[in-house]
């Protein structure tokens, strides 16, 4: 049984860091795009960012947001930095179904419970 879960997220001051980590077990995602996407209160499911063998951002969080992934622990990691309020969120880790990169939540096929990032003025 596939199963992805966060980590790491927490409250944080304006301009302060955290670094997001989804440990997926199961099967491994080598050959899959994984990403990150988040949502807030009232809003919908938004791309952040995706790693196959290279990345793709948001244009909101680019230059702020680092994803990596490292295959031999089947894990993917947001550094996310110079934190805004707007950034508050629950964060979801993804797989995709191949290594396409999708923006859309529809096209990952497993996802993650979720880290709540809230981000304090």
């Amino acid at each position: 049984q596939v199963q992805l879960v966060e980590s790491g997220g927490g409250l944080v001051q304006a301009g302060g860091s955290l670094r997001l980590s989804c440990a997926a077990s199961g099967r491994t995602f080598s050959n899959r795009a994984m990403a990150w996407f988040r949502q807030a209160p009232g809003k919908e499911r938004d791309f952040v960012a995706a790693i196959t063998w290279s990345t793709y951002y948001a244009d909101s969080v680019k230059g702020r947001f680092t994803i990596s992934r490292d295959n031999a622990k089947n894990t993917v990691y947001l550094q996310i930095s110079s934190l805004k309020p707007e950034d508050t969120a629950i964060y979801y880790c993804a797989v995709g179904r191949s290594l396409e990169v999708l923006t859309t939540a529809p096209g990952y096929e497993y996802w993650g419970p979720g880290t709540q990032v809230t981000v304090s003025s």
